[in-house]
């Protein structure tokens, strides 16, 4: 799934969304021409089928044992459900001619149903090995923190997604200026893409606070998941502006995005494991019985 999500942003950067202008076939046939935007479209078809068809097999075999279907069904049943939106939105792409809120839509079903993916795999884990499950305390509101910028890495990554299929990415070829303005009107591709530089500039501040409090963690995984989630946002913002230095380069763009679901993995991996602490069932069962 994660290399589906690079291989889109792939198809994107190189104008291969419509190298098959038809669906499910391309140019009625089951085997692209040799054309290199053509065969880039095709793959992406193709990795998407094999992504498919592995999460349907998981999906039955879950579902087919009780134990199983009883800790994790509801998980396995929402990432068939996400697959099946993800299936209608990649036609949708090419029916409505890469409409940007439909791009942009296909890449949050994406994100989604990798994240969800990541926590069957998380959850998989746990009941497989109850011994393993993490013990150790946690600081107050670590969890809301690392929940918050799970979402907030997910918002950004779509508002990038969208900003790439709108024809955004060059709207301020400068930075961190913005055609020599520093606050220029948020109005068009321009608003768009400084609504993008914002939202980086937030997550940062936002780590910086993750960072700070998840160092008193006694988990050392939580400790330095802050720290390297900071480092990640940096590097991005670093990745960022090199992509518009050098005019939008493929590889900077695919490297952007992986670089993106690689941060909201971690992310949500740590609330995983936070949320697995006995603090945090102790808070739930509190929470529950006021």
């Amino acid at each position: 799934m994660f290399g589906l999500i690079v291989l889109g942003s792939i198809v994107r950067t190189t104008g291969s969304g419509l190298a098959c202008p038809d669906w499910p076939l391309c140019h009625g046939h089951l085997l692209p021409p040799m054309e290199f935007n053509a065969i880039v479209e095709w793959l992406h078809r193709f990795v998407a089928l094999l992504v498919s068809l592995l999460l349907l097999t998981t999906t039955g075999f879950v579902l087919f044992q009780g134990p199983l279907r009883a800790r994790l069904g509801g998980l396995a049943l929402l990432a068939v459900f996400l697959l099946a939106a993800q299936i209608l939105l990649g036609a949708l792409t090419v029916w409505k001619l890469l409409d940007p809120a439909i791009v942009g839509g296909h890449l949050g079903v994406a994100l989604l149903l990798f994240a969800t993916m990541i926590a069957l795999a998380l959850a998989s884990a746990a009941a497989a090995e109850p011994q393993a499950t993490f013990v150790a305390p946690r600081p107050a509101g670590l969890l809301p923190l690392f929940s918050l910028t799970a979402a907030v890495i997910y918002a950004q990554a779509v508002l990038g997604g969208v900003v790439s299929s709108s024809h955004a990415s060059l709207a301020c070829p400068d930075w961190p200026a913005c055609n020599g303005e520093w606050f220029p009107p948020m109005r068009g591709l321009v608003g768009l893409q400084m609504a993008h530089r914002y939202g980086a500039y937030l997550l940062t501040a936002l780590l910086a606070i993750v960072t700070w409090r998840s160092r008193s963690a006694s988990d050392p995984v939580v400790s330095r998941a802050g720290s390297m989630l900071l480092g990640l946002t940096i590097g991005q913002i670093a990745l960022g502006v090199s992509n518009i230095a050098l005019g939008i380069q493929v590889w900077l763009s695919a490297l952007h995005l992986a670089n993106a679901a690689g941060m909201l993995a971690l992310s949500i991996a740590c609330t995983f494991r936070l949320a697995s602490s006995p603090a945090a069932r102790a808070e739930l069962t509190e929470a529950v019985a006021s």
